[in-house]
């Protein structure tokens, strides 16, 4: 979702999302939040953390909330690493609907975290 929101703030930025842990394929309830709001991440896919190590990057940032502590150390030139945190929406329990409404406070809260750092850090 990070990745989706951040490509919407500026085109020419380039933007690339991993895991240390990534799933087979996006999941399902995190494109549907995103497309309620006008986004579509249907063609994302999930990547490892690993293939990027050595590249060099303006920023790291790392988004859940273990990830801080499971990230591997970057070899590139990497000029900022941050951690913005949010509960992983995919951990979620309960009804449909309930898990649903996990996805869209997590879908909004990074909305919200990264328009703000894209706001005060990029522009």
């Amino acid at each position: 979702m990070a990745e989706g929101f951040l490509k919407s703030f500026d085109k020419n930025l380039d933007v690339f999302s991993a895991g240390t842990f990534p799933a087979e394929r996006v999941s399902r309830k995190a494109i549907q939040v995103m497309k309620e709001i006008g986004f579509d991440i249907s063609h994302h896919y999930p990547k490892s953390v690993d293939s990027f190590i050595d590249r060099d990057f303006d920023y790291v940032i790392t988004v859940c909330d273990n990830a801080k502590e499971t990230c591997p150390v970057f070899y590139g030139k990497v000029k900022h690493q941050l951690h913005i945190g949010f509960d992983d929406p995919a951990e979620a329990t309960g009804t449909e609907e309930a898990v649903l409404e996990v996805f869209r406070k997590i879908r909004d809260e990074i909305k919200e975290e990264f328009e703000m750092f894209y706001s005060k850090l990029i522009e």
